[in-house]
């Protein structure tokens, strides 16, 4: 029946739907039933993850010493050698800068590590957890480390705490650590022990000892294109250090000024500013000479305060204008005359009539060699030794006056000619003197004794050993620049041999004196009359002699010295301010073509000397002499070497008063000289002795300049991927 169809049809039509709506529930469930089970094994996983991390850290954490005995390490001490005018002259230590706070350093150099370093530096508790999670999402993704999520906290724990191991052990550690001194210390205390201590590439701990290194100036003068090279440094300081690859330098640099700009720390018109203007690098933050200095000082001070443990302030004698202006005179003579002459290196002494250095430079150039030629060298000092043997002489009886036939002369087979073969005849010792004649020089060394030169010498300030051999009237015992010149500065006192010193005082930065010179009595080691007849014969040399080029409108007095074939050329000269002493030569030996100690040595020596004493009141040298009429000259007899007796020594009196000294640094130590084939010539003019062996006496190693390092590819592991560092 119609009726009956239409309600058989509605109950299968209601029966489908019902069907489909159970079908579509049993589907629902099912979706859901998944998800759920999804999250439970999940709530699961992160439980028993939780529990294995917490075993992690508990495990790892109880291998470490307990909280309680955590404390920051002293941070490595730094020796701040300033000269005598408060001017930096280095800073030395592991820090190679001092600590500088934080309000102190530029603003731009915290705002510039923050921005590409930490940029939620204040905001998180040590851990970044935003941060991390960026990082291990960009570095899974990229299949490598690229970024890395250690905060400034972490990277200073591991700094101050950790080994550079890059382990899960170091990396729960770290994070121990971080927590530890987010609670101990303030933001402001972390971001000022990060700065101070941490590695900015070419030997730079510290953002002052790095300002230095690169731009030669404090941090506390640092801009904001500089400031962003420092920060950009901290990514990989080796690799990118300006001194190894300044346009690596600067395009990171350049990363740093965006993020800088991006978080608000500068404007537009900043920005731009620094992009235009990139920061410039210092040439060479060691190629300054006074770091000859500075190492001679890290030599003394062990001796003078024992072990460095906090940060000192070492107060020196030397005077920066005249370090600078040594530096550039022996610099602008070799610049201009080193190809054509074969020479290379320079040195160069000066010391005031206390004892005090006022300049040493070292060699031409400090990056490229740090070996003192001043301080360490030993060469053959040719005739610039002489005045030592008419200072015997004269202490012997003789007088400026007292007359020597110049004249060939043979002593044993050794034949002392004079240069050239050419001779005087009859001769005042001063004339003698003053001309650098080898065969009076050698007849005077006959008539005293070797022993009793190589005593006046020694008694003046010599330090090295000499051999008392007839020869060494013409300087074939080796001496360093700086024992040579301090030889001469009792000419230039009156008579007083003060002790040689570069300090004047250490201090703590807080001002606790830890060494004082106090100054004390300087010996008198040659009369009062032997000086004036010394002073006399010497000045010849300058007004008539073989140093005409270094006369200046002041007094003065001294002696070249030239060795074999022009090795070493030499002049040392004083007035009664300064005595300063110059040398020129090779490292390896080689001979200089025909520069003698009238040339180059004389030449450095006054453009020093003259701008040395700009503005200061001339002043005579100590000591007087008058020479006897001409024709009144009685030439003494001249005994034989066989019946000579040296003359008594003359009496050292100790409580005189004289210019003040420090202790003097220990004896270089000694080494038997190297002596010349025979019947070879002085290039003053005057022939050298000896049985044969090379100029050079350097036995140290010439290091070249480092700056940098190789490049090394970094390791990474999944660690590191996961990790974000």
């Amino acid at each position: 029946m119609p009726g009956n169809r239409k309600s058989s049809t509605a109950r299968k039509t209601s029966k489908a739907k019902s069907s489909s709506r159970g079908r579509r529930g049993k589907s629902r469930r099912g979706l859901f039933g998944v998800l759920a089970r999804m999250f439970y094994w999940c709530f699961v996983l992160c439980i028993w993850g939780g529990i294995a991390v917490a075993g992690i850290v508990v495990y790892y954490g109880a291998k470490m010493p307990a909280a309680t005995t955590w404390s920051i390490p002293d941070r490595a001490p730094n020796i701040k050698i300033v000269s005598v005018d408060g001017q930096l002259l280095a800073n030395r230590g592991m820090s190679g800068g001092e600590a500088v706070g934080l309000h102190e350093m530029s603003p731009y150099i915290p705002e510039a590590v923050i921005a590409i370093e930490d940029r939620r530096f204040y905001s998180h508790f040590g851990i970044d957890p935003i941060g991390l999670s960026r990082a291990m999402v960009t570095n899974i993704l990229g299949g490598h480390f690229s970024q890395g999520g250690s905060t400034l906290t972490q990277q200073l724990a591991k700094n101050l705490f950790l080994k550079p191991d890059r382990t899960l052990e170091r990396k729960v550690q770290e994070v121990l650590l971080s927590l530890w001194l987010e609670h101990k210390h303030t933001k402001d205390q972390i971001l000022e022990m990060y700065l101070n201590r941490v590695y900015f590439g070419s030997g730079a701990y510290g953002v002052e000892a790095a300002s230095r290194r690169y731009f030669g100036k404090s941090a506390r003068d640092v801009t904001l294109s500089e400031a962003a090279l420092l920060a950009g440094l901290l990514k990989a300081p080796s690799r990118l250090s300006p001194a190894r690859d300044p346009k690596a330098a600067e395009e990171r640099s350049q990363l740093v000024l965006a993020a800088m700009r991006d978080e608000g720390k500068i404007s537009a018109k900043e920005l731009a500013s620094a992009m235009s203007a990139p920061a410039t690098r210092a040439p060479s933050y060691w190629t300054g000479s006074e770091n000859y200095v500075a190492d001679t000082i890290m030599e003394e001070l062990p001796d003078l305060i024992g072990d460095v443990r906090s940060d000192i302030v070492v107060n020196t004698t030397v005077d920066l204008n005249l370090q600078k202006l040594a530096e550039q005179s022996i610099r602008r003579l070799i610049d201009e005359s080193g190809k054509k002459l074969n020479v290379s290196q320079g040195a160069l002494v000066s010391i005031d009539n206390s004892g005090a250095v006022r300049a040493m430079v070292g060699g031409y150039d400090y990056s490229t060699s740090q070996f003192d030629r001043a301080s360490e060298a030993r060469r053959q000092p040719g005739s610039a030794f002489k005045p030592f043997v008419y200072m015997a002489a004269l202490e012997a009886g003789r007088t400026p006056d007292s007359v020597r036939n110049d004249a060939p002369i043979k002593i044993g087979k050794w034949t002392p000619d004079n240069y050239g073969g050419k001779y005087f005849g009859k001769v005042t010792l001063a004339t003698a003197l003053a001309k650098s004649l080898n065969s009076v020089a050698a007849q005077l060394t006959m008539e005293v004794g070797p022993d009793a030169v190589v005593e006046a010498a020694h008694r003046m300030g010599i330090q090295s050993d000499l051999i008392a051999n007839t020869s060494i009237a013409l300087g074939t015992s080796e001496v360093t620049p700086l024992e040579l010149t301090s030889a001469y500065v009792p000419f230039a006192n009156g008579g007083y041999k003060p002790d040689i010193h570069f300090i004047r005082r250490i201090t703590t930065t807080e001002g606790k004196v830890l060494f004082d010179d106090n100054g004390g009595s300087a010996p008198r080691v040659v009369k009062q009359d032997i000086v004036g007849m010394m002073n006399s014969m010497m000045t010849g040399t300058v007004e008539i002699g073989t140093a005409k080029k270094a006369a200046f409108a002041w007094p003065s007095a001294g002696k070249t010295g030239t060795s074999q074939n022009s090795r070493d050329a030499w002049f040392v000269g004083y007035t009664a301010n300064l005595t300063t002493g110059v040398w020129f030569g090779n490292d390896d030996g080689s001979p200089m073509k025909k520069v003698t100690g009238g040339a180059l040595p004389a030449q450095a020596w006054h453009e020093f000397m003259v701008a040395a004493h700009e503005g200061v009141p001339v002043r005579p040298l100590p000591g007087t002499w008058k020479s006897t009429p001409p024709d009144t000259i009685v030439p003494d007899d001249i005994p034989s070497a066989d019946n000579n007796q040296p003359a008594p020594l003359p009496a050292v009196s100790v409580g005189q008063s004289a210019p003040s000294a420090a202790p003097a640094p220990a004896a270089v130590p000694a080494r038997a000289p190297v002596r010349r084939p025979a019947e070879t010539v002085d290039a003053d003019g005057f022939d050298m002795p000896g049985d044969g062996g090379t100029t050079a006496s350097i036995k140290h190693p010439v290091p070249p300049g480092s700056v940098g390092g190789p490049t090394k590819k970094r390791k990474t592991s999944i660690l590191d991927i996961l990790g974000g560092g």
